[in-house]
């Protein structure tokens, strides 16, 4: 017998711990349950509105949903009076059934119309029109293969003659035989499409009537609690409640079959009970001496803050298994009834509120360290913060019990609003002092550089809170009592739901600063935590809508017409098309990335292109095979590319109006890389811009002046201006040298001594030979010329130097002056020259040009 209540024990917790939340208000208009009450005829009093829970969400139907003793999804749901009968289901075969769809549609029609069927048949009869529409929506895929063939067939015979001509007899024969095909593989598809829409219908009026009804419930104007006559009312519902719970456990203690199976229950029920009471009442002290002592201890380890938020998350789980194992322990006494267990199921949710409340407000509100927190409020703060966020779960939890043991179906309609006022009102003083406290901490910032994004949020939310706090209790007293819960309670889920995202977004900035081993706080502040953040929240959206009273049934229907995609002209974009679409996008970029790298440096090396002809190659091989990648990926996602002909066109018009300067650059820059006027490191001059070319991309070009500064041309100047290209061709470049020598010199020695000086340069060109001409005469003496052509133009300042110094030092020893304008003509001061300076080396042929400079002195003079 032991061993057997052992097993009896561990199979109820297991089931216990899969038991679905408790119906809440946002299940507003639902028809109770048979067992708990009989529904009342026509003409009885309404259904009393049910209050909110944590999470004001109304749990998704199961595949067995229960509308009557024994009914299942493909049993009968039928009217409050019982006429109605649902009972077709789409069969499991390929082939669609139509008749049997025709009769479920039938059906459908016929319980839209009538305003007697219940809210459950409703939602019974919805599910079933989901699966059909599911298989139908395949069905339209039938023959996919076959109807595409024949199309093509058709097209290659040709466009049909215009009436009066005639074609070849055998074509036309043809083209009647397989159009005659293509007709018969249509038929099952459009059968489908027509069956398909007629079920969309059909849903979206059940949905219609579903949400009416729902905001008939809302709207609602019940008897206010503020009356003192409605007042005895709850009295009495609270009694006989009491009483109720009190005759059941006494009536099973009566019964000898239940007293022998709680003794024989009696050692497992009394272990469980008192590991519960331990786990619920110290074990979550030692969870949280066990976090702090991991804090402290890894105080100096990067994982330190991870490992104290999984360590404290037993703070949750350990006493919500004591909960549990606290109705499982009473269940098994075989006590209660049906009153007991419902007060015994909806504990585990009473207390998982009520530790999660309390995890929740450690983790915001932290004792150690509250300027570290998620708000960064003062001590006093915090610990405010943390009684109201308990307290909040403790009035959630207490809720979720009184609604088991007092079921809005069981009371008297007057009862309903003055039982659930009490905890409403506690709850909007909660929610009140949040928010107060919300807008302290953003009131606490930076005044010099105002709120940021977040606070500006939280000081909305604190606003919000207190607007709700004010607004919920008045239309409670007033009587619209399911709108004030429908306000209040969903807010307090909320507010939980939006800390639980702050706690969350603080693991992963902790968890991204741990990886990367950053040793500050905004060292670990990275785009990804912030990304994460983004994504996380924008994945909580549908909790934030079943919390304020979306249906699952709502959600899906918006999933699926996310998947269906929308349409372009006669093409069809969905998500799993746009996916596939950015895969084989990336897979091509890929390609042609990696491509472009073989080319820059394993077979362009080995030609005898030059350097602006390799950038060219692998430049336009860039554009070439994204341009194809882009082809392929909407081909081979089954985007009809001529279906975009009205998108193209208007785009056309677009680029010919605002984007006109864009495309001139860009046809500018592929006719740069074409022709190749100018090329990667050439010294160009374009109006008053002179530097080397660094980078031409597809729209501008990147000039490097001589002081280092970086100039960005637009790619039409260079095709439509004048532009000087010193190093093209060859690196060969004439350098002139001007001076005036004072009148009475020998200009038959001048001359010669300036050829001398030029033709010693290394780096003169000896054919054609350098030139020295006698330019003019002004007052102040002799005009001279000297012109030398370079073999690289990238050195003339130094040559430049090298020649300035040689005839300072030439004319001083053959006693010639130069001329200084506006003055006496004199010796000019010079320090003999010691050492005539080192030319530079001409660079190889086969080696890469040299830079413009070579040295200092170049980049500063040129």
């Amino acid at each position: 017998m032991a061993r057997a209540a052992l097993w009896r024990s561990l199979v109820l917790l297991a089931l216990l711990a899969g038991l679905p939340a408790p119906l809440t208000a946002q299940d507003a208009g639902a028809d109770p349950a048979p067992a708990a009450t009989t529904p009342a005829p026509d003409g009885a009093a309404p259904v009393a509105p049910q209050t909110g829970t944590i999470t004001g969400v109304v749990p998704a139907p199961s595949s067995a949903v229960t509308t009557a003793p024994g009914l299942t999804k493909t049993q009968t749901a039928g009217t409050r009076s019982g006429t109605k009968s649902i009972s077709l289901t789409p069969s499991d075969q390929q082939t669609v059934d139509y008749a049997a769809w025709e009769a479920i549609a039938t059906r459908a029609e016929r319980a839209t119309a009538e305003t007697q069927t219940s809210t459950n048949g409703l939602e019974l009869l919805r599910g079933q029109l989901v699966d059909w529409r599911g298989k139908l929506q395949a069905a339209q895929n039938t023959n996919a293969s076959r109807i595409t063939s024949l199309r093509e067939q058709i097209a290659a015979l040709g466009a049909a003659p215009a009436d009066g001509a005639t074609e070849a007899p055998e074509i036309a024969e043809r083209r009647k035989t397989l159009t005659e095909q293509l007709t018969k593989v249509e038929a099952p598809r459009r059968a489908a499409e027509e069956a398909y829409r007629r079920a969309n219908g059909l849903i979206a009026e059940i949905d219609r009537e579903i949400r009416e009804r729902q905001t008939e419930q809302l709207l609602k104007l019940w008897p206010s609690p503020a009356n003192p006559a409605n007042w005895p009312d709850a009295a009495l519902a609270v009694r006989d409640s009491l009483v109720g719970l009190w005759n059941e456990v006494r009536n099973n203690w009566a019964r000898e079959t239940r007293r022998a199976e709680m003794v024989d229950t009696l050692p497992v029920s009394a272990l469980l009970l008192i590991v519960s009471l331990v786990l619920i009442f110290r074990g979550r002290h030692w969870i949280e001496r066990f976090a702090n002592w991991v804090n402290q201890s890894a105080s100096a380890l990067r994982w330190s803050r991870v490992l104290s938020f999984v360590a404290s998350l037993g703070q949750v789980i350990v006493p919500t298994a004591g909960t549990l194992l606290v109705s499982v322990a009473l269940t098994l006494t075989q006590m209660p009834g049906f009153v007991g267990q419902a007060v015994l199921a909806a504990l585990p949710a009473a207390g998982l509120t009520l530790f999660f409340s309390y995890w929740l407000a450690g983790r915001i509100f932290p004792r150690s360290d509250c300027a570290a927190g998620p708000l960064g409020l003062q001590p006093e703060h915090c610990a405010e913060g943390r009684f109201h966020t308990t307290m909040i779960g403790l009035v959630q939890g207490l809720e979720l019990i009184r609604m088991a043991l007092l079921p809005a179906a069981n009371v008297p309609e007057a009862a309903v609003s003055v039982l659930g006022l009490p905890f409403l009102l506690v709850m909007s003083l909660l929610l009140w002092r949040v928010g107060h406290l919300l807008n302290r901490h953003v009131a606490a910032g930076d005044e010099e550089e105002g709120p940021s994004f977040r606070d500006r949020v939280i000081q909305i939310i604190g606003k919000v809170l207190i607007a709700l706090a004010v607004v919920g209790p008045s239309l409670a007293v007033i009587g619209y009592t399911t709108a004030a819960q429908a306000l209040i309670f969903p807010a307090a889920s909320s507010l939980g739901l939006a800390g639980l995202l702050l706690v969350l977004v603080q693991l992963i900035s902790d968890i991204y600063r741990a990886i990367i081993r950053a040793e500050t706080e905004e060292q670990g502040q990275g785009l990804l935590p912030v990304l994460a953040g983004f994504l996380l929240t924008l994945a909580s959206l549908p909790l934030f809508a079943l919390i304020w009273g979306a249906r699952v049934e709502d959600l899906g229907e918006l999933w699926n017409r996310f998947t269906e995609g929308f349409l372009i002209g006669e093409t069809r974009i969905s998500p799993s098309n746009f996916l596939y679409f950015l895969i084989l996008f990336g897979i091509g970029f890929t390609v042609t990335r990696m491509f472009q790298g073989v080319l820059r440096s394993s077979i362009l090396p080995k030609t005898k292109l030059d350097q602006g002809g390799r950038n060219a190659i692998v430049s336009g091989t860039g554009y070439i095979g994204i341009f194809i990648a882009g082809v392929i990926a909407f081909s081979s996602a089954g985007i009809d590319l001529s279906g975009l002909a009205i998108v193209a066109s208007a785009l056309s018009l677009g680029i010919g109006f605002g984007l006109q300067n864009i495309v001139s650059n860009f046809v500018s820059g592929v006719i740069l890389l074409i022709e190749r006027p100018v090329s990667e490191g050439d010294w160009i001059e374009v109006g008053t811009v002179s530097g080397t070319v660094r980078n031409i991309s597809v729209r501008s070009t990147r000039i490097q002046t001589f002081d280092r500064s970086d100039v960005i041309v637009p790619n039409a100047d260079l095709v439509t201006q004048r532009v000087t290209n010193w190093t093209r061709f060859n690196l060969n470049g004439r350098l002139i040298v001007p001076l005036m020598v004072v009148h009475g010199s020998d200009p038959d020695r001048v001359m010669q001594i300036l050829q001398e000086i030029a033709e010693a340069q290394p780096l003169v060109v000896l054919n054609p030979p350098p030139v020295v001409a006698l330019t003019g005469f002004t007052m102040d003496g002799q005009q001279y010329e000297l012109r030398m052509i370079l073999r690289d133009v990238n050195f003339q300042l130094s040559v430049k130097t090298a020649v300035n110094l040689e005839i300072l030092r030439r004319f001083r020893a053959e006693g010639i002056f130069l001329a200084h304008a506006g003055a006496d003509a004199k010796p000019f001061p010079l320090v003999e020259a010691t050492a005539e300076p080192a030319a530079d080396p001409v660079a190889p042929a086969s080696e890469p040009r040299p830079g413009l400079f070579d040295g200092p002195e170049d980049e500063t003079e040129r």
